[in-house]
């Protein structure tokens, strides 16, 4: 038998040199944050190769795509480009997107 796991979703991915880490979360069941959303509780690391990283992502970006191709999810549209923020404001990077500005991936055992 083979150990399977479940998860919410990806909370970080670290790379470090040649190697990649993506941390899987789950949603807690119990414990909520100051929106009262359940808090992603880490669960499991998935160490890469760069290589091998970069495979596993063409391999899921043709299995998103056959999803989309049979209607079961939509693609987002690309949001408006935003004002630049302020020369005093912390400016986040290209690739951070806001908790608030994404629909959230919450699995229906927590709806």
């Amino acid at each position: 038998m083979h150990t399977e796991l479940y998860t919410d979703g990806i909370d970080e991915v670290t790379i470090g040199g040649a190697i990649v880490r993506v941390d899987l979360v789950s949603l807690s069941p119990t414990e909520r944050d100051a929106n009262n959303a359940p808090k992603k509780v880490f669960r499991q690391r998935l160490i890469f190769s760069a290589e091998s990283f970069a495979n596993s992502v063409e391999v899921m970006q043709n299995a998103l795509q056959g999803l989309v191709d049979a209607g079961l999810v939509q693609r987002n549209r690309p949001r408006p480009p935003t004002a630049a923020p302020q020369a005093t404001a912390r400016a986040e990077p290209e690739s951070s997107v806001s908790d608030s500005s994404r629909s959230p991936n919450v699995s229906a055992n927590f709806r």
